[in-house]
């Protein structure tokens, strides 16, 4: 990318700012929800005083695995081939959308929340190939409809408000809805449910994988990722390779610090799938596709990851569990919510962004990361992301990549990493 290009995303993204910060709609959502968070949190640690122990010893467990990260995915690949499972490896996001493409093409899709499918825009290419794709998350089904895009990792839709949702589900209702929330959600239900049933494929991620049993843990509120991952005779998992640890016993201890630090008590809804649906209750002849999916498909996603794993500057952002507790107390995303980042976002996004899509496209992002270090402290896994988006800020100063017209940022960034230091 040439710096004339950094240039003009700099000065659209400077216009996509001042656009947020005029939106009183997103500054009274965000207020509300930033509020709500921290009252969530206040009882959630007040009843689970336990819970920083927890996550210490789960980071030492992530990082034991993603410093012998190939030997855990060849282990979680092999115990699900045992079971009967479809496994697949994408190198990049093209490979993977190529894999689902070819199972999904002209079909009626139905998708539970995935950052994973976000990062590669899936949706987008399975339209393009004639395929019917639903979201079943109630803030992704209102993203969908709403022509907009995800503003957090956990509550996607924290920027439209009830009266814009109103309006956008009547349309399809074709009757005047209330901005009623309970009313709002029930539509949703009687509109999902035909779906669930006539979908030929459902997509779901997976928030954690154990590689001793192959068990893919899905974690949820609302009850939609069963009917996905349940009711379409096919099941396509997408699945970063930094989501797996080494046995069942870590999966749950992952579940349990993810939903906490997510803002609950504990998950509605935690499903486990090591197998296809199946039964042998005939003479103990096993058939495949009982209630459940005939076949499941399993799509192991690199996308940059293993070149973040080379590098031990950032190797750590691997930790990563997508909670979304540091956008919650990041002084930059309370005020621009979502539009700072693309799919992923906060200082964190930034650095994730670098290794999937480039540097170069990053690079507002990275520059509009405060270096509070705020994220760190509430971050589960207690990831330095300060200190990786300084080394940031440094490869492009020593790429020419930053406009001469921004000035010579090398004094700034040495005053900087001193400061955090």
């Amino acid at each position: 990318m040439r710096t004339t290009d950094i240039e003009k995303r700099i000065s659209e993204y400077k216009k996509t700012i001042y656009r947020a910060l005029r939106d009183k709609f997103l500054r009274i959502s965000l207020t509300r929800t930033v509020d709500n968070y921290r009252k969530n949190w206040a009882k959630i640690i007040a009843n689970f005083p336990d819970l920083p122990k927890k996550a210490e010893r789960l980071r030492k467990i992530k990082l034991e695995t993603i410093k012998d990260l190939w030997y855990y995915v060849d282990k979680a690949q092999e115990r699900l081939r045992q079971r009967g499972i479809n496994i697949y490896s994408a190198r990049n996001a093209e490979e993977a959308r190529t894999i689902i493409g070819d199972l999904c093409e002209g079909k009626l899709v139905v998708k539970s929340k995935s950052l994973t499918t976000e990062e590669i825009k899936l949706n987008e290419y399975l339209e393009k190939l004639g395929a019917e794709v639903w979201e079943t998350d109630l803030g992704e089904l209102i993203i969908q409809l709403a022509k907009s895009k995800p503003m957090h990792l956990v509550t996607p839709s924290i920027h439209i408000p009830k009266e814009k949702v109103a309006e956008i589900f009547s349309r399809i209702a074709g009757e005047d809805l209330p901005p009623d929330p309970k009313v709002l959600v029930g539509f949703a239900r009687r509109l999902l449910r035909e779906k669930y049933f006539k979908a030929d494929v459902g997509i779901t991620g997976a928030n954690v994988v154990a590689a001793d049993t192959g068990s893919i843990f899905l974690v949820e509120n609302e009850g939609n990722i069963r009917f996905v991952s349940n009711a379409p005779p096919i099941h396509i998992v997408v699945v970063g390779i930094e989501k797996i640890v080494p046995t069942f016993i870590d999966a749950a201890l992952y579940v349990d610090v993810l939903a906490k630090y997510a803002g609950f008590l504990a998950p509605s809804y935690i499903s486990i799938i090591s197998d296809v649906s199946k039964t042998g209750d005939i003479e103990k002849i096993r058939v495949e596709g009982a209630h459940g999916p005939r076949e499941v498909h399993v799509i192991f996603l690199d996308n940059g990851r293993s070149k973040m794993l080379r590098d031990e500057r950032f190797m750590e952002a691997l930790l990563c569990m997508r909670c979304g507790a540091c956008l919650y107390e990041c002084p930059v995303y309370q005020v621009v919510c979502g539009y700072f980042g693309d799919y992923y976002f906060g200082g964190i996004g930034a650095i994730w962004m670098s290794f999937i899509d480039s540097i170069e496209k990053a690079i507002p992002y990275i520059y509009t990361c405060m270096l509070c270090g705020k994220c760190r402290e509430v971050c589960p896994m207690k990831i330095n992301t300060p200190e990786m988006i300084l080394t940031l800020r440094e490869e492009t100063q020593k790429s020419g990549l930053i406009p001469k017209k921004f000035g010579d940022l090398k004094q700034k960034l040495i005053r900087d990493r001193n400061i955090y230091k």
